[in-house]
């Protein structure tokens, strides 16, 4: 796996991450209160932690874009 994904990608990427992990657990919006929501937005954060730590994206392969300067 080449890295495509670059510093700031990983910074944001990690932080809507964590932040979408820990929304439905932290906040008393009525919108999680179903459980699919909640289950998306967890879901989607590990997609968006795991990419940034393993500075790899396989969307960004497919379409063949590249945020790292390597």
């Amino acid at each position: 796996m080449a890295r495509n994904v670059g510093s700031t990608d990983r910074i944001i990427r990690f932080l809507v991450g964590a932040a979408l992990i820990a929304m439905p657990f932290l906040s008393g919006l009525p919108f999680f209160d179903a459980a699919l929501p909640k289950y998306a937005a967890v879901a989607v954060g590990l997609i968006l932690v795991v990419t940034a730590i393993a500075n790899f994206c396989p969307i960004y392969r497919i379409l063949g874009i590249k945020t790292c300067r390597v």
